[in-house]
C-alpha cells in the first residue's frame, strides 16, 4: 500500500512506471527505494490519501475511491500533478545512479577466486594433519616427505638408484640432465630409469589399491 494524494491517479504512477528508470526499481535489492520516494513525496507535497497500486505481469492496477476516476484536476491540481510527476521521476533517477554507483565500488574491492595468486589461495584454507602418517625418505642429504600412504609403500619396495631417480624427478622436480649429473648417470640412463619405474610403481599401486578394496 503506497500513500499519494488524492488527486494523484493512476495516470501519474503509470507514467512512473513505463520510465526506464522506474523499471529498475522492480528489480531485486532495490524495492526499498520505493520507501524512500514516497517518504521525501510526503515532505514536500503534503497530505496523503491511501491508493493500492498492484503491480501484475508488468501491468499496474489502481483502486480509488468510487467515483474517483471521474474526477477532472482543475489548472492548480495540473500543475502539482507535473510537479509530482517530475519530482518522483528525479527521485527514482538518482536512487538508480546511487544504486549503480554502490555495485561499481563492490567490485572494484571484490576479486575473483580465480584471480588469486596461488599463495593468497593457500591462506583461505588449512589442512588437519594430525591423522595423517608421514614417511620420510632420504635423498642425497635431502628429507622428502609421503603423505599419501600407498606411494610410500610403493617407493619403499623400489631398490634406492630407482627410489632416488623418482623423488628428485617428481618431488624435488630436477630435469633428468640435473639428476644424472647428481648420481653420475648419462641423461638418458636417468630418462630410462624413471619411465620404466613409473610404470612399475603404477602397477604396484594398482595391485594395493585393489587389495584394500577387497578387504572392505
Amino acid at each position: 500500500v503506497y500513500y499519494c494524494h488524492q488527486y494523484e491517479h493512476t495516470h501519474h504512477l503509470v507514467n512512473i512506471n513505463n520510465s526506464t528508470n522506474a523499471r529498475l526499481y522492480f528489480q531485486s535489492g532495490i524495492f526499498t527505494s520505493f520507501f524512500k520516494l514516497f517518504q521525501k513525496v510526503s515532505q514536500k507535497f503534503g497530505s496523503f490519501a491511501i491508493l493500492t497500486v498492484i503491480v501484475v505481469k508488468g501491468k499496474q492496477r489502481s483502486h480509488h475511491p468510487k467515483g474517483g476516476e471521474n474526477v477532472k484536476p482543475n489548472s492548480h491540481e495540473q500543475d502539482k500533478r507535473h510537479a509530482f510527476d517530475s519530482f518522483c521521476k528525479k527521485v527514482l533517477k538518482h536512487e538508480a545512479r546511487d544504486y549503480y554507483d554502490e555495485l561499481k565500488r563492490q567490485r572494484n574491492k571484490e576479486v575473483s577466486f580465480s584471480n588469486l595468486p596461488a599463495k593468497e589461495m593457500e591462506q583461505l584454507y588449512t589442512e588437519d594433519k594430525y591423522f595423517v602418517i608421514e614417511q620420510v625418505f632420504n635423498v642425497l642429504g635431502l628429507d622428502v616427505i609421503v603423505t599419501d600412504g600407498v606411494i610410500a609403500s610403493a617407493l619403499e619396495n623400489l631398490p634406492e638408484r630407482k627410489r632416488d631417480i623418482i623423488l628428485l624427478s617428481y618431488f624435488l622436480e630436477l630435469p633428468d640432465r640435473e639428476i644424472g649429473d647428481k648420481l653420475n648417470m648419462l641423461r638418458s640412463t636417468v630418462q630410462y630409469q624413471r619411465t620404466s619405474t613409473l610404470q612399475k610403481l603404477k602397477k604396484f599401486m594398482e595391485v594395493d589399491i585393489y587389495e584394500q578394496q577387497e578387504k572392505k
